[in-house]
């Protein structure tokens, strides 16, 4: 069955960086494409970006631009969540999904999640 894992949340200083990584089994990653999502405590889960299975990428939130990005090994079955300047704001769990799509959808289709890692942003 397809299965999503995130790791690689953590406690982490505004202005620092952290990568979250996604393993994904139970299907082909490489003609799919992987969203990432968040999810703040009293918010509605958020679409931030997604990579598709020909390694385009849609931005579902402007406020990430210019401070994360997303990448794939395929050969590995990864994708994975750069993000760099975090601020407080950044503070939520983070998501990957997949709609077994190889183009990204909008970002309220998705239909496989992984459980999430928990990531926050403070001093």
């Amino acid at each position: 069955q397809v299965q999503l894992v995130e790791s690689g949340g953590g406690l982490v200083q505004p202005g620092g960086s952290l990568r979250l990584s996604c393993a994904a089994s139970g299907f082909t990653l490489h003609y799919y494409a992987i969203g990432w999502f968040r999810q703040a405590p009293g918010k509605e889960r958020e679409g931030l970006l997604c990579i598709s299975s020909t390694y385009d990428n849609t931005y579902y939130a402007d406020s990430i631009k210019g401070r994360f990005t997303i990448s794939r090994d395929n050969a590995k079955n990864m994708v994975y969540l750069q993000m760099n300047s975090l601020k407080p704001e950044d503070t939520a769990v983070y998501y990957c999904a997949t709609e077994l799509s190889s183009v990204c959808e909008g970002s309220t289709v998705y239909r496989y999640w992984g459980q999430g890692t928990q990531v926050t942003v403070s001093s």
